[in-house]
C-alpha cells in the first residue's frame, strides 16, 4: 500500500509545497545561472526510470559549454562556473527535479537516475534499480554518494529495493538533509564529477 499509492501521494504533495517554498530561491538561481551560462540556466538529459522507460531529467546547469580551438568540450573543472560550483556543492542543482517528481517521473527517495548508456552494461541484479521509480537522493547518496565504487553504489541501491519502507524513506530524507549541511560526498577526490561506469 506505502509503495503504490501512498508514496506517490507523498512525492506528489511534498514536491508541490516544495516548489513553492523554494521558489525564491529557484528564480534567484535561475537568474544566476542564465547569465553566468549565456541563457541557458537548466540543463535538461535523457534518463532511464521504472522498468528502464526514458524521460528528460532537469537540473541546473553548473557548467558552461565552452569549447577548445577544436570545437571539443573543456574539462568540467574548466567549465565549472563559479556560480555553479556553489549551486553543486549546496545541493541546488537538484531543485528541478522536483518538476520531475510533479510529473511522475522520479520519486523523492529512489535509486538516482543515470545514463541510458550504462544500462547494457548492468548484470542481472544490478538491473532491478530499475524496478522502483528513480530518486532525487537515495540509499547509495547517504551511504557515499560519489566517493564509493560503483559496485558498492549498485549493492545499496538494489538493497533499498528489496527493503522499501515508510520509515527507511524518512532516515534517508534526514540523512540526506545531514549530507547536504555537511557537504560530503558530492565529488571523487581530484574530480568535479564522478567517473563514468565502464562496466563489470
Amino acid at each position: 500500500m506505502y509503495k503504490n499509492i501512498l508514496k506517490p501521494f507523498f512525492d506528489f504533495l511534498a514536491a508541490f509545497i516544495g516548489l513553492v517554498v523554494l521558489s525564491p530561491i529557484f528564480i534567484l538561481v535561475t537568474l544566476g545561472l542564465t547569465i553566468a551560462n549565456n541563457g541557458k540556466p537548466f540543463f535538461f538529459q535523457r534518463r532511464p526510470g521504472k522498468n528502464e522507460r526514458i524521460f528528460k531529467i532537469i537540473k541546473f546547469k553548473s557548467m558552461n559549454d565552452k569549447k577548445d580551438s577544436k570545437g571539443n568540450l573543456l574539462p568540467d573543472s574548466e567549465r565549472l562556473t563559479r556560480i555553479g560550483s556553489f549551486v553543486r556543492k549546496t545541493s541546488l542543482d537538484e531543485i528541478p527535479q522536483l518538476i520531475n517528481v510533479l510529473k511522475g517521473d522520479m520519486s523523492f527517495i529512489g535509486p538516482r537516475p543515470l545514463l541510458p548508456e550504462y544500462l547494457p552494461l548492468y548484470n542481472e541484479t544490478q538491473r532491478h534499480r530499475h524496478d522502483v521509480k528513480p530518486g532525487i537522493t537515495g540509499w547509495a547518496q547517504v551511504n557515499g554518494r560519489n566517493t564509493v565504487s560503483w559496485k558498492k553504489k549498485f549493492e545499496y541501491d538494489v538493497w533499498y529495493v528489496n527493503n522499501q519502507t515508510f520509515l527507511l524513506d524518512v532516515k534517508i530524507f534526514f540523512m540526506t538533509i545531514k549530507k547536504v549541511f555537511i557537504k560530503e560526498g558530492i565529488s571523487q577526490e581530484g574530480q568535479v564529477t564522478a567517473e563514468s561506469f565502464k562496466g563489470n
